[in-house]
């Protein structure tokens, strides 16, 4: 599921959204009032329950070959076992927009924002099947008891990464102290 030219998306669990009013997330790390969206780079980003906590790793340019062969794919989206229920169950739409009305946001661009009301091209599309999505697209979807470890790793490391939401994974587990 992803936008086609000239638009872009925005996935809701609510089936029933006519217009689109901007407003400041709850989680924005911004202080403007925003309608929210998606390009089909991005897309992959939304294919899960709005509230999962996931873990995003992509190779860039400057990726290390040894970051590239310890990934071992190419793309990586990480969940916790907690989730993968909801991940299986969780019934996601699709809203499509005119992509003239929003600029992209971001350095480098993360998403696209519209700072006036908005209405979808048409219905809701349902999504589908969440972790068959991940397996079209080539996306290895890997599931872990705990997100912060591999976390860790990741952002040390050369990949491209995200992290969404990581305020609702499960606590990060106590470290054994040294002997």
């Amino acid at each position: 599921m992803r936008p086609e030219p000239g638009q872009v998306l925005h996935f809701s669990e609510d089936p029933a959204i006519t217009r689109f009013e901007p407003h400041v997330a709850a989680t924005a790390r911004v202080p403007d009032a925003y309608v929210w969206a998606v390009d089909h780079g991005r897309a992959p980003d939304y294919w899960f329950p709005r509230q999962c906590p996931r873990v995003l790793i992509w190779p860039t340019p400057a990726t290390t070959a040894e970051d590239r062969a310890w990934l071992g794919a190419d793309r990586v989206h990480a969940i916790e076992y907690g989730w993968l229920r909801r991940m299986q169950t969780t019934r996601l739409y699709a809203y499509r927009f005119d992509a003239a009305p929003f600029h992209p946001i971001g350095d480098p661009p993360h998403a696209h924002v519209a700072t006036g009301t908005v209405e979808p091209l048409g219905p809701p599309e349902p999504v589908g099947d969440l972790v068959a999505l991940h397996e079209r697209a080539g996306i290895e979807l890997r599931v872990m008891a705990n997100l912060w470890p591999f976390w860790r790793r990741v952002t040390a490391s050369t990949l491209g990464f995200s992290g969404i939401r990581l305020r609702n994974a499960a606590p990060e587990p106590e470290t054994a102290s040294p002997a």
